[in-house]
């Protein structure tokens, strides 16, 4: 996984230094989506819906998806059928919506984990990490409530046990960005300017110009 903590603005990359980085952005992705990963509340659906405004692509949500398909809610799926089953659900649904790209998906939180799903994800996407601490997870998810896996006596215990588990699979993506608590706008840009350098970097101009 390329790392990339976006703090100011990058130099644009690629052959074509000055043309707007959306441009670079649509003809380096061709076909593939992009595809947000990492636990709830990292700002997934925020990020992306504004991120596929500034590229003109398409925006989906897989848990919306998966409601839509099953005509359930995520906590009724969870309660009805089990979470196995629900993630059965969910590899079937993330890999319609890669074929149907490109667009920009935010994936849930253990859509990542599955092996299956981060081999469909990187046959037809670029993987970007949204990377929250502790503290700023748990602020934005007790303004929604609704997550099954935080239905504990210690959510915070729980959510830092989802990170331990779950971080060391997030970094298997090709890109990584702090979500931070900063306007939205600004973590779009900083993953923008991250896959710029990730897609356009000096190693990638040869790939990107075929």
């Amino acid at each position: 996984m390329k790392t990339l903590a976006m703090t100011e603005s990058a130099p644009p990359g690629g052959d074509n230094p000055g043309e707007p980085i959306e441009l670079r952005l649509r003809r380096a992705l061709g076909t593939r989506s992009i595809v947000l990963v990492g636990l709830m509340g990292a700002g997934k659906s925020t990020v992306g819906r504004r991120l596929a405004g500034r590229l003109g692509l398409m925006f989906k949500d897989a848990d919306s998806e998966i409601e839509a398909a099953a005509q359930l809610t995520i906590p009724d799926i969870f309660a009805i059928y089990g979470e196995a089953s629900f993630r059965d659900g969910e590899e079937r649904v993330i890999a319609r919506l890669i074929r149907e790209g490109p667009l920009v998906l935010a994936t849930g939180g253990g859509a990542f984990m599955r092996e299956a799903t981060r081999i469909r994800i990187a046959e037809g996407g670029v993987s970007v990490w949204l990377k929250a601490e502790l503290e700023v997870l748990m602020r934005r998810v007790r303004k929604r409530g609704g997550r099954p896996l935080l239905q504990t006596e210690d959510p915070e215990e729980t959510m830092r046990q989802l990170m331990d588990l779950r971080h060391p699979v997030y970094g298997e993506a090709d890109v990584m960005v702090p979500s931070r608590d900063v306007s939205h706008d600004r973590v779009v840009q900083d993953v923008m300017e991250a896959l710029d350098a990730h897609l356009n970097g000096p190693s990638n101009q040869g790939v990107a110009a075929q």
